[in-house]
């Protein structure tokens, strides 16, 4: 047997269930692995509330680990027994001692990066690359706003856009999170329990606004990153930690400045394995050369999975949550 957590109905993290399972064998075209690690997201609090569907209940949860390859699939050819790898993108049941999963879905982990640090960083650092490499064209000396800039995504985005020379105002809950996030390479802070944002943004731009405004709050969030973007500028709308947005009047959007807006996915970007070992490399090159540094925060065994959530959304958590089968 092995251990995994589940939840047989939506609700809050006291329906998650810590039980045993038969191992499932691979498919043809999967792999399974055996977690040394696995990667607390705020997205896995979505499908434990209903918020998104899982396939069918009961179900497991998370999306992101690292460890392993226990056994491989008839045809499976690129992966065997003992390779050390990591994965981000599903299917849920990361939560778990082993995980089966598409082989496709696996990249390489190099010997430089250990299992904590890997699954601590491979959603969150690959939703950065995306964000900030792809979603839009940033260069050096733009000035941009992020949501949560001390939170696990955060604290990666602040270091990656320092090395693209990129401004990076964080909006964080509280002083010692703003201290933080300047530490990690924010060019400048809000902390939206005392400041204006917008008034901020505004000053600290001299009334130009930004180009481009990441948020993964949502629902609370959306009228004041809308304000905070310049004319014909991008609002990238990548998460619902407050609610998901909803009743959108697109005229809005021409009264503000003819402004665009996107809510992407990992998955838009990570849409084949190429491409999806490629942001890896990008990843895991800036964390050998250490422009990128992973903290691990805090540490959980799998079991107490319910208690690391109820952390993680109360705010109580900085940098990288990892559970621990």
């Amino acid at each position: 047997m092995t251990q995994r957590i589940q939840f047989s109905a939506h609700g809050g993290p006291e329906v998650l269930e810590y039980v045993d399972v038969a191992p499932a064998e691979p498919g043809p075209h999967e792999v399974r692995v055996r977690n040394r690690a696995i990667g607390l997201n705020f997205i896995d609090t979505y499908y434990r509330s209903g918020l998104y569907a899982p396939p069918a209940l009961p179900s497991g949860l998370g999306t992101e680990g690292a460890g392993e390859v226990e056994a491989v699939g008839s045809a499976v050819t690129q992966w065997q027994v003992g390779d050390r790898v990591a994965y981000a993108t599903g299917p849920l049941g990361a939560y778990s001692e082993q995980h089966v999963l598409p082989a496709a879905h696996l990249v390489r982990l190099p010997n430089a990066i250990d299992y904590e640090q890997a699954a601590a960083v491979m959603l969150k650092g690959l939703t950065v690359q995306y964000l900030l490499r792809q979603t839009a064209p940033l260069k050096a000396g733009d000035t941009v706003l992020f949501h949560a800039a001390a939170g696990g995504v955060g604290s990666i985005a602040c270091q990656w856009a320092k090395t693209l020379g990129v401004r990076l105002i964080g909006v964080v809950g509280s002083a010692e999170k703003a201290e933080r996030a300047r530490a990690l390479g924010a060019w400048a802070t809000i902390d939206r329990s005392r400041e204006d944002i917008v008034a901020r943004v505004a000053a600290l731009t001299e009334g130009r606004k930004c180009p481009v405004v990441y948020d993964s709050v949502g629902k609370s969030t959306w009228e004041i990153s809308l304000d905070c973007v310049s004319p014909r500028g991008l609002l990238v709308s990548f998460g619902n930690a407050s609610g998901p947005v909803t009743g959108v009047n697109l005229g809005v959007l021409s009264q503000k400045g003819g402004l665009y807006v996107t809510r992407p996915t990992l998955f838009h970007y990570a849409n084949t394995p190429e491409n999806l070992q490629a942001m890896a490399d990008e990843l895991f090159g800036l964390i050998a050369d250490g422009s990128l540094k992973v903290e691990v925060s805090q540490r959980y065994p799998l079991r107490d999975a319910a208690k690391a959530q109820t952390e993680l959304a109360a705010g109580r958590t900085t940098g990288s949550t990892v559970l621990v089968p």
